[in-house]
């Protein structure tokens, strides 16, 4: 390895952090040593792998990317240093849409345009833009820290998937699952293409509801109807009742005349009628309603199609052909009021469906496209969730997913645009012949005409992104990636695309591969801001990682997402949390910095040596079984997708165990103790700092790579060091430590409150029942982080008489500790802090007295669970009784 560390390890420290200094070298020198390769693995390790969402070619960093970059590499990373040889396959999407509507507006800014240029020279002009602008996103999700094997990058236009896809294709139509025909699809008029339903979001907004008389042929009498879209009703095939509505039964089977036109539809009944919405007569628009359409097929009613595909009316709209759709809606109305056909208008609030794109009004149009029959593939899909082989994390997202295959309809997939992959169909000028091939033809092969024209239609982006999890290792080729890694093992993304692209992916996976493409899918949330509002530039409160990182940096972006999110939910993003993760940093750099200034020449010794548990001390063996607990409880809940109470817990660890107590321990010990305390000390620091890093790495991996190469070490890199395993835990130290801490806290807090200088030490009176020995061999600790005199701190079994002038604090297991404090105690003041502890511990006992009540939760909870809420209410009750007995003698 030609490639060296960016910084020199054995040089001092630095007094700061800086991510700036440390993040873009630091990835460089990760890449250079190919630590990011599942190769790095030993030979033969299982694969652990992950096929990046890609992100669009056009796309600029967002919270979103930001969101699952963290997440992914937290994965990945992990099961890296578990040995696994862990692939993380990055990419990128051509994005149809978004890509042509870029390089549009490029040529717009230059005096032409896409039909001006030509489609030859539209694409060649599209991929140079690609070729300028794609690697963008790439060099954003690096910035991430994003440890993808980049040798393995793929686009979903390149050639190898570009064959895929064609493959994919053709052989779904030779299996007759893919057909060209007429359907409701969703048309935008501006972008002159169907689009998915992904692409149109629907939007509150205020409306209006128009109440009109639909007139029964050769009768006074009508229908009254109601619409939000009039100028729907040029396209009406039928009018529907229910057929247990009463007020309209006698008029099924009769026709009525469209206003206006005067042409006869019949009066239908189906149950689809809400008998309560509107005015229960729902009048049928198969042309330009999904709902309508589906009963346009159950009752073979005709398809009228009264708008053209640039959103103005068509010949069939009559005397209103050639105006704008909604210039005939107002237009229509009026003529409908003269004739004496409205009824009412209302104000009405409603959904509208408006492009993601371009924010115009998507119409539902009914159109020849190429359609796959989704039916089967669904059914598979189910069977493959139900059948547990793929797990759904959040489990409640089941449902969703059930309800969406469940009521699948036939999948859209041709597009009406240039940039994209254009459908592999030929359709012959000479018999009209339709050709479905693998390989461009050259000739007919039913009359060996050479003139073919191809289908000008390019594939919907979700059919080549479906087959992202195994296209992207060599599909449909039997290469050796294919072999190792595939299928995959979690497909992790956002909760709003599991129908659009996940479901796919599986139905896909298991017709091409017969295997599931993966067996978890975690979905994550939405990024909002810290008031929970969606993220828009209309709030002004849009956050962009960019400058979020530039200034907190990498480290405490990812740590606020994976600690702040769960499963399924969203998150609300607050840049106080951002600024106090970065703050986690620096506490892990100046801890790093304590313990190597305290190694010096030991430094290699200290790093050589096994730890002799036995000549340790009752603060090492509690650390030691603390961090075990963590390394074990971190382990399994990163097992489990726990990812956010995971990094809680090791947060929690680091700063209030780790840094705010043993270091503080170890500063008394490297100061004072002999040689083996200080040694001891120095092997524990170390080996509790290493693992800790080890598990903090896959959050912030950037600060914990720059810390730990100053400590002893023998792996090359943080990234590819051994996971921890959990060691000995001593209970009894824990309970030891538990105590100590606890009554220090107690001391500091009513010097605090009595506002006792912080240099000055004080006499302390310990009641220390059975734990009085215990607490004698610690009695340096107590007088060093209390504030204590050591030589007038008395620990003692028993007290007959109570001191009188001394403020009280009774702590956990009855144990009493009397503070002289004279001349500074308020005896008023000071049985109101009794007071104010006793009310607390009331509530305590109240709340856990109500829990043992709970016979539900004594039945059914664990017995040692149980125990120990017993244990804790008569602890709590000796408490009371001693805080009592001190009021009495106040």
């Amino acid at each position: 390895m030609t490639a060296k560390l960016p910084f020199n390890p054995e040089k001092e420290m630095a007094k700061a952090y800086n991510p700036k200094a440390f993040e873009t070298p630091l990835y460089e020198w990760w890449e250079a040593h190919g630590y990011f390769k599942p190769e790095v693995a030993p030979a033969g390790a299982k694969p652990f792998v992950i096929a990046i969402p890609p992100p669009n070619v056009t796309g600029e960093l967002h919270l979103g990317h930001a969101m699952f970059v963290a997440l992914e590499d937290l994965m990945i990373r992990y099961h890296r240093m578990k040995g696994e040889a862990a692939l993380w396959v990055p990419g990128t999407d051509h994005a149809g849409i978004a890509t042509q509507l870029q390089v549009e507006k490029m040529l717009r800014r230059e005096g032409t345009s896409r039909e001006a240029v030509g489609r030859d020279e539209f694409l060649r002009r599209t991929w140079e833009w690609k070729a300028k602008y794609g690697g963008h996103i790439v060099r954003q999700l690096r910035r991430l820290g994003a440890s993808c094997d980049w040798e393995r990058e793929r686009f979903t236009m390149d050639d190898g998937l570009s064959r895929a896809v064609r493959e994919a294709f053709v052989t779904m139509y030779e299996k007759g699952l893919i057909y060209r025909g007429e359907y409701l699809i969703n048309w935008s008029p501006g972008l002159q293409t169907a689009v998915s339903d992904l692409e149109v979001e629907y939007t509150e907004e205020d409306g209006k509801l128009y109440y009109f008389k639909y007139p029964i042929a050769g009768t006074d009498d009508y229908l009254p109807v109601a619409t939000t879209r009039p100028e729907t009703i040029l396209g009406d095939a039928a009018v529907c009742v229910h057929p247990d509505d009463e007020r309209y039964r006698h008029l099924i089977g009769k026709t009525c005349l469209v206003p206006i036109l005067n042409r006869t539809i019949p009066v239908i009944h189906d149950t689809y009628v809400d008998v309560e919405f509107g005015t229960g007569a729902l009048k049928i628009t198969p042309a330009h309603d999904p709902n309508d359409f589906e009963i346009g097929k159950r009752h073979g009613l005709q398809i009228i199609n009264v708008m053209n595909k640039d959103a103005t009316m068509s010949e069939h709209a009559g005397p209103y052909a050639g105006l704008d759709r909604f210039a005939c809606r107002q237009k229509l109305w009026a003529d409908m009021e003269a004739a004496g056909l409205t009824i009412r208008v209302e104000d009405y609030r409603h959904q509208v469906p408006r492009s993601q794109r371009g924010g115009e009004i998507i119409e539902p149009l009914v159109s020849t496209q190429w359609f796959v029959k989704m039916r089967g593939l669904a059914d598979a899909g189910l069977d493959a969730v139900r059948g547990g082989e793929i797990r759904i994390i959040p489990e409640r997202f089941v449902k969703v997913y059930y309800h969406w295959l469940e009521n699948i309809r036939d999948w859209c997939i041709s597009r009406q645009l240039w940039w994209g992959h254009r459908i592999p169909v030929w359709y012959c000028q000479g018999c009209g012949e339709t050709i479905v091939a693998r390989e461009d033809p050259v000739a007919c092969p039913k009359c060996g005409d050479a003139k073919l024209e191809q289908d000008p239609d390019v594939l919907d982006t979700w059919f080549s992104s479906g087959l992202w999890p195994f296209s992207t290792l060599g599909w449909p080729d039997d290469t050796p990636d294919l072999r190792r890694f595939y299928p995959t093992h979690v497909m992790e993304t956002g909760y709003d695309i599991l129908f659009f692209w996940v479901a796919r992916m599986i139905m896909q996976g298991l017709q091409f591969t017969q295997t599931p493409p993966f067996h978890t899918i975690y979905l994550h949330g939405l990024v909002r801001d810290e008031h929970g509002r969606k993220m828009s530039k209309t709030y002004g409160n849009v956050v962009d990682p960019l400058e979020v990182m530039d200034e907190y940096g990498t480290d405490a972006l990812r740590f606020t997402l994976l600690t702040g999110s769960s499963p399924g939910n969203d998150m609300n993003l607050s840049l106080d949390k951002v600024a106090a993760n970065r703050n986690f940093s620096n506490k892990i750099w100046n801890a790093t910095r304590f313990v190597v200034s305290n190694l010096n020449s030991s430094k290699q010794d200290v790093g050589a040596t096994t730890m002799n548990l036995a000549s340790m001390d009752l603060p090492d063996h509690w650390i030691i079984s603390r961090h075990n607990r963590v390394i074990q409880e971190a382990t399994r809940l990163i097992e489990d997708f726990n990812f956010g109470e995971a990094g809680r817990q090791l947060y929690d660890f680091f700063w209030n165990e780790f840094a705010d107590w043993y270091i503080e321990i170890a500063k008394i010990r490297l100061k004072n103790g002999d040689a083996r305390t200080q040694n001891t000390t120095r092997q524990v620091l170390v080996h509790v700092l290493d693992h800790t890093l080890r598990l903090l790495h896959p959050y912030i991996p950037f600060v914990t790579e720059a810390a730990w190469q100053h400590l002893p070490h023998a792996a090359n890199s943080l990234s590819i060091a051994p996971w921890p395993e959990p060691g000995r835990i001593f209970e009894q130290a824990e309970t030891d430590m538990k105590l100590i801490i606890n009554i220090i806290r107690s001391v500091r807090n009513v010097r605090s409150e009595y506002n006792v200088e912080p240099g000055r030490k004080i006499p302390a009176l310990i009641v220390a029942g059975g734990q009085t020995a215990m607490l004698t061999k610690q009695s340096h600790l107590l007088a060093n982080l209390a504030r204590l005199d050591d030589s007038r701190l008395q620990l003692t079994e028993t007290l007959p008489e109570k001191p009188s002038d001394a403020a009280t604090i009774v702590v956990e297991g009855g144990i009493e500790i009397y503070l002289p404090l004279a001349g500074l105690m308020d005896l008023a003041a000071e049985r109101e802090r009794l007071q104010k502890e006793l009310a607390h511990l009331e509530q305590g006992v109240a709340r856990t007295e109500k829990t043992l009540a709970n016979t539900n939760f004594v039945g059914k909870a664990p017995e040692t669970v149980v125990a120990k809420e017993r244990a804790k209410l008569a602890d709590m009750q000796a408490q009371i009784a001693k805080l009592r007995e001190r009021l009495a003698s106040l």
